[in-house]
């Protein structure tokens, strides 16, 4: 199956082409399969109804009044699951984290399509004011901001240690027919020992638009700035 109309291929790239083509399909396949095993997954446990804090939801209209704002909350509603980034910023992390940053400014781009079929929240280690001063500096207009205060969402959660280092994390959730949060599915940067920084890849077009070039990513924690 050729992918252009171009006369001036070799023989030996049609074939490398070829045999590419053939992998990306497997990959394609595998892809599948793995969502449909997260699909599959049992009931998770039952969560404790954290509370965040929230200022308004004008960015512009400054950071008070400050509400506490539980996650059970955070569903507007029934049938619905709640995807929750975990922001690198606070505590150890004293400044923004640049690809996190990155991330949340495609996440805003496309907040309102997301919106049609589950929730998408913010949350962040850092003081209400801070992140919402870095996000009115990024114009995260479309999303929902909560710091995790004096919380333990997320250590318990694995996006954050005991001494207050932070991690990129995403993390899923459901409400079962009593109404109780329950943790559906979790995933953090690091895999395994091999694989490092790549575990939530899928999140960002960015690395991929990169890696179907010769360069590819690159170095990217020594080259991402915002």
């Amino acid at each position: 199956m050729r992918q252009t109309n171009l006369t001036a291929e070799s023989a030996e790239y049609v074939s490398a082409r070829e045999e590419l083509r053939q992998a990306e399909v497997e990959l394609m396949r595998h892809r599948e399969l793995v969502a449909d095993l997260r699909r599959r997954l049992p009931p998770g446990p039952v969560v404790d109804d954290y509370v965040f804090e929230e200022g308004p939801a004008d960015l512009q209209a400054g950071d008070a009044p400050v509400r506490a704002a539980r996650l059970s909350e955070l569903f507007t509603r029934p049938g619905r699951d709640l995807i929750i980034y975990h922001f690198m910023y606070g505590k150890r992390q004293t400044e923004p984290c640049p690809m996190c940053t990155m991330w949340i400014d495609g996440f805003n781009g496309v907040a309102r399509h997301v919106a049609q079929s589950v929730d998408l929240a913010i949350v962040a280690a850092a003081p209400l004011p801070a992140l919402r001063t870095h996000a009115r500096n990024r114009k995260w207009t479309n999303l929902r901001l909560l710091s995790a205060g004096s919380s333990t969402f997320k250590y318990d959660l694995g996006s954050e240690d005991a001494e207050g280092n932070q991690d990129s994390t995403v993390s899923v959730f459901n409400r079962d027919d009593n109404g109780s949060v329950r943790h559906f599915y979790s995933a953090h940067p690091r895999m395994s020992d091999d694989i490092d920084e790549r575990g939530i890849d899928l999140l960002c077009p960015v690395w991929h638009i990169l890696d179907l070039t010769r360069p590819g990513r690159g170095n990217w924690d020594a080259t991402l700035s915002y």
